[in-house]
């Protein structure tokens, strides 16, 4: 097996226990490392050797959560696609983290507040959410001043 399928099968493995589903995580895997960097479905399908059904499907969750974006390709016909060489930065930004804490924030509500009997799970965790929505951009701003990009 080629070295960069083996890195699409390890990615496959790595996000499949982070609860994506595992051909998502190969297309994601195959998308940060494939040359070109923008690929057709059929391109991706041959080189993954899934069915076209599994690409096509996780290509639109993928440009839905904004990872994936398709793309021109001059000279080309037919669609492409192409990750985002800060997508998965971009897809861990503080929004997510901001709706997870809402939704423990309404949890707190319905089990009758912060101090009620048993509502020490939600408050542990939307406390965590609370921390991350914060600290997150902090970070990547940090990190981007690092590497002299603000």
């Amino acid at each position: 097996m080629a070295p960069e399928r083996r890195y699409a099968e390890d990615a496959g493995l790595v996000l499949t226990s982070m609860g994506m589903p595992q051909a998502y995580g190969k297309l994601m895997g195959w998308l940060l490392i494939c040359e070109p960097a923008a690929q057709s479905g059929a391109e991706i399908t041959a080189a993954l050797g899934l069915s076209k059904g599994s690409v096509s499907g996780g290509l639109r969750m993928l440009e839905t959560a904004g990872l994936v974006h398709r793309v021109a390709m001059p000279g080309r016909r037919g669609t492409f696609f192409r990750m985002a060489p800060d997508a998965l930065m971009r897809a861990a930004g503080s929004e997510k983290f901001t709706q997870f804490r809402e939704l423990m924030d309404r949890g707190l509500d319905v089990v009758g507040g912060r101090d009620a009997p048993g509502a020490e799970r939600l408050r542990e965790t939307r406390d965590f959410y609370a921390f991350i929505e914060v600290e997150l951009p902090k970070l990547i701003e940090r990190y981007h001043r690092e590497r002299g990009e603000t």
